[in-house]
């Protein structure tokens, strides 16, 4: 409940335009915590709004409420709920009812006329007790999640239900790719050699891509529930920014989590070759259903714009300030993610912030024509692609490429994530 309100003061936060309140007829949302932004503003009979935010790191959902109407208004908790995406339903908890009472009704709230209350709403099946709360938030956080909240209300008599619906738009959102043909390489003259000779890649397959470079909220969930040493964030803050200091092991041990998470067969293999459904190595992206690394091809077809690209040098845009976190902007360290303009696809970051590993082995290029390209052949190093917020704007070109051992670790080196469409 204390959610719902928190949710919808979200939205307010967000609001029309980004603005707040949000009013629905006897109340106004004021504030809340998290904050998003509002993906589609519209209010349904159902009052079903869809708010885009990130991993919410907070403890519990704060909300702030106002009874804008002339009459009491009484929220009644044993009559809220929270149910999330799989269709579990939660009864909701107020953070100031002792632990010891968590099973017993919830007393209901009175708002009086032109009040303002401020509440923290918890789902009982998210709270531990260890001398406090302790509040496993149930804010989904991975990709095309939904929260519903249920506030029912007590006016006048009359009792009011109100529904919202929160859609969980996470770092790691994969974005579709359609496949097509596209000039793999330097089209533009200039590059270094091994961005030719140019040649022609086709996709025979529809691929998701990340629309964010995996952050560190995302990775460090990863880590609790796999007992990893967290990476470190050299200081400048975890969260919405990208995560570094992580291998391509790292990386592709993050992607079969993920996979396995969601019940789909892994992409890799103990020795990091690529598995198809059946757990069987190939050498064919479009044959691998789990969550992995883009391949080199992949990479720069979406760097690129994919089937909508406009023949920008960077990643969206000829002017790289637009697009990208590099040296001469960066203040030196990284950024958040989906802080600069996005490309013809809505990728973000794929210029600059951080360099981002690849699937391939790093080899040279050949001018034959090329379908569903994949590097399988062992080397020492594996592809990075994209530049990162310490190098020039001549590395955070599409075509730059770069390699590395795929044990280093660094601190302007991370990743996203794709998957072939089934």
């Amino acid at each position: 409940m204390r959610r719902v309100f928190l949710l919808l003061l979200i939205l307010l936060s967000i609001g029309v335009v980004n603005a707040f309140p949000l009013g629905y007829d006897n109340y106004k949302l004021i504030d809340a915590i998290p904050k998003g932004n509002i993906v589609d503003d519209r209010v349904y009979e159902d009052k079903v709004i869809r708010i885009e935010f990130d991993d919410f790191t907070g403890k519990y959902p704060q909300f702030t409420l106002r009874n804008i109407s002339n009459t009491p208004l009484t929220i009644l908790w044993d009559l809220c709920a929270f149910v999330d995406s799989t269709g579990r339903s939660q009864g909701v908890i107020r953070s100031n009812i002792p632990f010891l009472d968590r099973g017993k009704p919830v007393p209901p709230t009175l708002v009086i006329p032109r009040a303002f209350i401020s509440e923290v709403m918890v789902p009982l099946d998210s709270i531990d007790y260890d001398g406090g709360w302790i509040v496993n938030n149930s804010i989904p956080k991975e990709a095309e999640q939904t929260l519903t909240i249920v506030l029912t209300v007590e006016q006048g008599g009359k009792q009011t239900t109100y529904m919202f619906t929160f859609e969980s738009v996470m770092a790691s959102r994969g974005v579709l790719v359609e496949g097509g043909t596209f000039t793999m390489g330097d089209t533009w003259g200039g590059g270094d050699s091994d961005e030719r000779p140019t040649h022609k890649v086709t996709f025979t397959y529809d691929f998701y891509i990340g629309k964010y470079e995996v952050t560190f909220d995302e990775y460090d969930v990863f880590c609790e529930a796999t007992s990893r040493d967290k990476p470190s964030d050299e200081g400048w803050g975890r969260g919405a920014r990208p995560v570094i200091n992580v291998s391509w092991w790292d990386a592709i041990a993050y992607c079969n989590w993920l996979s396995e998470k969601e019940k789909l067969p892994k992409a890799y293999d103990s020795d990091g070759n690529l598995l198809d459904k059946d757990g069987r190595i190939t050498i064919d992206p479009s044959k691998v259903v789990g969550y992995r690394l883009p391949t080199e091809a992949e990479w720069e077809y979406a760097a690129k714009g994919g089937n909508k690209s406009e023949g920008y040098k960077y990643s969206g845009s000829d002017n790289v300030s637009d697009v990208a976190w590099y040296s001469s902007n960066s203040g030196s360290k990284t950024q958040e993610v989906g802080k600069k303009a996005p490309n013809e696809l809505g990728l973000y970051d794929m210029s600059g912030n951080v360099w981002e590993w690849c699937s391939d082995w790093y080899g040279s290029y050949s001018s034959s024509a090329q379908t569903n390209p994949y590097n399988s052949t062992a080397g020492s190093y594996r592809v990075r692609r994209g530049g990162s917020w310490i190098n020039s704007a001549t590395f955070t070109r599409v075509a730059f490429r770069l390699y590395v051992s795929p044990s280093c670790t660094v601190y302007n080196l991370g990743f996203r994530i794709c998957r072939t469409v089934p």
